[in-house]
């Protein structure tokens, strides 16, 4: 699959606020192959560390929780993990569907959970 236009003017699952890792799975869960996600924007591993981000400690540790979800996604196979360098410092970070695999839905999403 090409990836001819830009991703970073896809919306996030909440239009363009935060989105929780719950919001991660539940669109996984109806979302097709070759959609893509957009499930934040920044600079991840600035933005998760206590000593340099500037975000409240619960937000980090809402978005180290949104970003070892996108993680365990990718290593079952069910989404590719991209970055679009949308400015100094600032990325898009992008969830894409990988086709299904053979097991049904409900299974690809259960053994997300139990890997949480």
């Amino acid at each position: 699959m090409t990836m001819a236009r830009s991703l970073a003017h896809q919306t996030t699952a909440a239009g363009c606020g935060e989105i929780a890792d719950i919001d991660l799975y539940a669109w996984l869960a109806q979302a097709e192959a070759g959609d893509a996600l957009i499930y934040h924007r920044g600079f991840l591993a600035v933005d998760t560390d206590k000593l340099i981000s500037d975000l409240p400690a619960d937000r980090r540790d809402a978005l180290r929780s949104l970003g070892d979800a996108a993680f365990r996604a990718a290593e079952q196979g069910l989404v590719h993990l991209v970055q679009e360098r949308i400015g100094p410092d600032q990325f898009a970070y992008v969830a894409i569907v990988r086709p299904k695999p053979k097991t049904p839905r409900s299974a690809a999403i259960t053994r997300l959970l139990e890997a949480a």
